[in-house]
């Protein structure tokens, strides 16, 4: 089998796998309203359902990153797929709020390994030169298992009853789970060197030498240079892309007086200029910034304010210039939080230990995930006190100091290429 059919192999089963976390997920925002009016849960307790699943997704990452390091990517990513699917697959056979809450937490804390693991394999099998262009690919699996994972609930929900919308996607996780044990197999595991790629020739050297690097603790990890910057940079993006999902309809709807139907419609354009931005950003990267990725992605996030500052002072003008100027926030809100939390987090770890990929990306991505959690509350204060333009100029705000941050750790990483020439630029 060639090289270039391996990497397509690899490439579609990772892009499946981690898109059927999203169906794992997508379902309790759909069911909601079944919860609250047949089992007559009242909305903190449905709040309470979010944080057992988002709460556990975030902090494992941060603790428990090294997994991946300590005893394979393949094997932790193929157990983790299982365990969520296995934990929500009778979870419609249920009526009680403690266990709906503690299959959630079992589910969040597994797909919690999933991402780390799914960005160690897939980068091994690419060259160091289209990183970017094939991680931002790989990014959509994110956005588009959202879609799926949202369709396929209201299908279910709406055919067969609430009860049965997690059966099917927890089969999908348990069948993939299985073939990611089975095939989804990191380069020097297969014995493959790839032309270009730094950490796999590495790998093939060492394959036959006992590592005595020793594996870097969470506070070892956070004085890594860079890891800081990124880190902060992914929260704030999260924030920002999680207020969108969650806010932004309701702001339609009482701010601008738009119709449901227009506000519901209007809302997937941030979604689709996400899909959009996270295929085109890597790309746009390799070509301008070769070497310099982390200033591309600075750029990228300065972008998304410009735009939402744009937003922000037209959005009386109708609902065309509105969703394009949606459109273009999501578009380069998106793609830095698929590589910043991906590919470029994996890459700022192997800088400093070898070791530290899978960890670093858990730790970055996790530290981001947990503004998917704190946004609820904090989002909710902001518009209750300050209206609704409020609520704007706090996301122009993150944004802002998204981009800030993320040229800080692109000006670290200048200063140690100048001060050390060998190190390649990958980052």
């Amino acid at each position: 089998m060639s090289l270039r059919i391996r990497q397509i192999l690899i490439f579609c089963l990772g892009w499946l796998a981690y898109a059927s976390t999203y169906l794992l997920r997508k379902p309790l925002g759909v069911i909601k309203a079944d919860l609250e009016s047949g089992l007559s849960m009242s909305k903190t307790q449905l709040g309470w359902l979010d944080t057992a699943l988002l709460l556990p997704y975030a902090v494992m990452q941060m603790l428990l990153g090294h997994i991946g390091d300590r005893f394979g990517a393949r094997y932790t990513l193929g157990i983790s797929l299982l365990c969520a699917g296995f934990s929500m697959i009778t979870f419609g056979t249920w009526s009680s709020f403690p266990v709906f809450s503690l299959l959630l937490f079992i589910n969040g804390a597994a797909q919690s390994q999933c991402w780390p693991n799914c960005t160690k394999i897939l980068l091994s099998w690419f060259s160091d030169s289209i990183r970017n262009s094939v991680f931002g690919m790989y990014g959509t699996c994110a956005f588009s298992g959202g879609i799926i994972g949202t369709v396929s609930a209201v299908y279910f929900q709406s055919t067969y009853g609430w009860r049965f919308v997690f059966i099917a996607p927890s089969i999908i996780a348990i069948v993939l789970g299985l073939l990611v044990l089975l095939f989804y197999k990191e380069a020097s595991e297969a014995h493959i060197s790839i032309p270009g790629n730094e950490s796999s020739r590495k790998s093939m050297q060492g394959s036959g030498e006992i590592d005595k690097t020793e594996m870097p603790s969470i506070i070892g990890m956070w004085r890594m240079p860079m890891v800081a910057e990124v880190a902060i940079a992914v929260f704030c993006v999260k924030v920002v892309r999680y207020c969108m999902y969650m806010w932004l309809p309701l702001y339609l709807l009482r701010q601008l007086n738009y119709t449901k139907t227009q506000a519901g419609i209007f809302s997937t354009v941030f979604d689709v200029g996400g899909v959009a931005g996270s295929a085109a950003i890597g790309f746009f990267i390799d070509r301008f910034f070769p070497g310099r990725s982390i200033m591309g992605n600075a750029l990228s996030i300065f972008f998304s304010t410009i735009f939402l500052i744009l937003f922000n002072l037209t959005c009386t003008w109708g609902i065309a210039l509105n969703c394009i100027f949606m459109f273009f926030t999501g578009a380069f809100c998106s793609g830095p939080d698929v590589l910043l939390g991906g590919s470029i987090a994996a890459e700022i770890g192997e800088l400093t230990n070898k070791k530290a990929a899978v960890a670093t990306v858990g730790l970055i991505n996790g530290f981001g995930s947990v503004g998917t959690f704190i946004e609820g509350p904090v989002i909710g204060f902001v518009a209750t006190h300050f209206g609704w333009s409020g609520m704007f100029y706090f996301m122009i705000l993150l944004c802002f100091c998204g981009a800030v941050v993320t040229y800080r750790a692109g000006r670290i990483h200048a200063i140690m290429l100048a001060k050390t020439p060998n190190i390649v630029p990958q980052v």
